[in-house]
């Protein structure tokens, strides 16, 4: 079964048990300071699982794009991905673990023709003054014939998710097995579920707790069920792979790679295809971003080095840029599902061709500067100690840090040079480079304080009312700025707004000043915030502004701000906002500075009065 059958058939399968399938959502959050990507199939949807009601009702599917950079180091093996698909079905409040686990076991069984004797399942074991044993779970597992052997009673870490913090909505969840091994299938779960060979095919999480702040479980109102599929993983099952990187979604990326290569090396070839791909889909997005050396944008530039430095190692013909011309083959691929990726195609293989020829300008200058100046630098950044390692890896750290030059091959030229051949220690050289690594990763963590992977980092009056002044903000912008300005991102805590918005110039301090008293002038004359579900195209007749509407669907939420015939601000959100601009305070403007070529980016307050 082809990638885009297993994605087809996924949908329809939910739509004929009267679920509302969504086209997938962007890849940048919306209004989520905590993640720089959409993470997981259920990110979009955690202002709805949290108890807001969703346009397109409580039955909800879809098939998500997701990056996860967590992993990048490991990218190269059998399974990790830096993007992926996720396949995923929700109930917001409406069926629970019976319909959930039997649908799952109908799809995998019937659907995709998985034998019985292939599955096992496992459930949350429960724990002593904690959340209790999932006999709820076991027992429909029984009742769906999977014997009690297959059934594992797992502990809070392999079967339970959330909170995100350190309070919220969490639960167990039961996870699904294949066997993917060519004996038959071990009888007891319990003793071999951590066999590689048994691999994970979906996972269907239960909320129906809220852990408060005394770290009591107490049942929620409205229980949730938000269930994962990995696309990728179970084609390679249904392909008769042993990896995801040789399905039919990956081949023609990987037969591409092979064609501009001279050298044959497997890990070389999936970071570039894997890399490569993300890199596509995020500077493809409906929000894309292009390469920086910041936030989202520096993961995004990270990717692409990244594959170039294994092209490198293929023996790719530098001369010519590569990365397009693999970035035009995953666009063939993907293109008819994410249309967004031909639409934003010349975007793509601009930003790809300009962040390629870069950097090998670096690596040229990196590579000079390395040959010109071991001889001068060994003291001052080797470390030197006791005259036995004159040359440790401080330079390669400065080589990586200044000129982004790769410490692998530093490490290579430096073996090719008799001036330090002869000094270098391996192990030391690595040792000492990490250790300057991890004091740096250190330090950016602490300068990125507040992100983790999923949810929403704040849901609390603060924050609702900022997300609201950004209505009004954007609509200040447009008024003293000209109708090019467009969201560009935000990220917004219950301390401070952060706003993106395209504009090439600075702001003087005259347009600072009046788009501040636009805004603060729409608080002080209460105007009402309402709050209306319409169909997409009618959204768009009533000039509704919004670049998020593929997280929406058919139906969209507008909130409209001011007299409805002639309102302030019109728009698709899904965020929460307060009912009146009263609710406010005094809106300052802090900083208005550049966030990239082309955008702009303000930081404000509301001061309560």
């Amino acid at each position: 079964m082809k990638t885009s059958e297993l994605r087809q058939k996924y949908l329809d399968f939910f739509a004929s048990k009267s679920h509302a399938i969504l086209p997938s959502a962007s890849l940048i959050p919306e209004n989520d300071p905590t993640c720089l990507f959409t993470t997981a199939g259920m990110h979009p949807l955690v202002p709805y699982l949290l108890g807001e009601k969703h346009p397109s009702g409580a039955r909800l599917a879809n098939c998500q794009k997701c990056v996860r950079t967590g992993d990048i180091e490991e990218v190269g093996d059998a399974i990790h991905l830096t993007f992926f698909e996720m396949l995923g079905n929700w109930s917001l409040g409406d069926y629970w673990k019976e319909e959930a686990l039997s649908w799952s076991f109908e799809f995998l069984t019937k659907e995709l023709g998985f034998p019985i004797e292939k599955l096992a399942v496992s459930v949350f074991e429960g724990e002593e003054g904690g959340a209790p044993y999932d006999a709820e779970a076991y027992e429909i597992w029984k009742k769906l014939g999977i014997s009690e052997k297959r059934i594992a009673k797992l502990s809070r870490k392999n079967n339970w998710w959330g909170p995100a913090g350190q309070t919220g909505p969490c639960g167990p969840d039961s996870e699904m097995f294949y066997w993917t091994g060519e004996t038959p299938a071990p009888e007891d779960f319990q003793a071999t579920c951590e066999d590689p060979l048994w691999v994970e095919v979906w996972n269907d999480v239960f909320m129906q707790y809220n852990k408060d702040e005394a770290g009591k479980y107490i049942p929620l109102a409205q229980t949730n069920v938000d269930t994962g599929m990995g696309l990728d993983r179970v084609a390679a099952i249904l392909q008769g792979k042993s990896n995801v990187f040789e399905t039919d979604a990956f081949a023609p990326i990987i037969a591409k790679i092979r064609e501009l290569a001279t050298v044959s090396e497997i890990r070389s070839e999936r970071i570039i295809a894997d890399h490569l791909r993300a890199a596509t889909f995020i500077i493809g997005d409906s929000k894309g971003i292009t390469p920086s050396n910041v936030d989202a944008g520096y993961v995004v530039r990270r990717l692409i080095r990244r594959a170039i430095r294994e092209a490198r190692k293929l023996g790719f013909d530098f001369r010519e840029t590569f990365t397009t011309q693999i970035a035009e083959v995953i666009i063939s691929i993907f293109g008819e599902h994410y249309p967004e990726l031909v639409q934003n195609s010349g975007k793509v293989l601009l930003a790809l061709e300009k962040e390629e020829n870069q950097f090998k300008k670096t690596l040229e200058n990196g590579l000079k500067y390395l040959k010109e100046n071991v001889d001068a630098y060994q003291e001052l950044f080797g470390d030197i100690a006791e005259d036995k390692i004159p040359f440790k890896g401080g330079f390669a750290f400065y080589m990586y840090e200044t000129f982004g030059f790769p410490p692998e091959l530093t490490l290579e030229e430096l073996k090719n040079d008799n001036r330090v051949s002869g000094k270098l220690n391996e192990k030391e050289f690595w040792d000492h480079f990490n250790k300057r690594l991890g004091e740096h990763q250190d330090a950016s963590r602490t300068a990125a304080a507040g992100r983790f992977a999923g949810g929403l980092a704040d849901n609390s009056a603060e924050t609702t009312a900022l997300h609201t002044a950004a209505h009004i903000l954007l609509a200040a912008l447009r008024k003293v700025l000209g109708n090019h300005v467009e969201q560009r991102g935000s990220n917004i805590t219950a301390e401070r707004l952060r706003f993106d918005f395209s504009h090439p110039d600075k702001l003087t301090d005259a347009q600072k000043a009046e788009v501040e008293k636009i805004v603060n002038d729409a608080i002080q004359a209460k105007l009402p915030v309402v709050m209306e579900e319409m169909d997409l195209e009618k959204a768009r007749e009533a000039g509704a502004m919004g670049i998020f509407e593929s997280k929406y669907g058919e139906k969209v939420k507008v909130y409209t701000i001011g007299d409805p015939a002639n309102p302030i601000s019109r728009e698709i959100c899904g965020g929460p906002h307060v009912s009146n601009t009263s609710e406010l305070g005094k809106f300052q403007l802090k900083k208005e500075e550049s966030s990239s070529s082309g955008v702009r980016r303000i930081k404000a307050i509301l001061i309560k009065e």
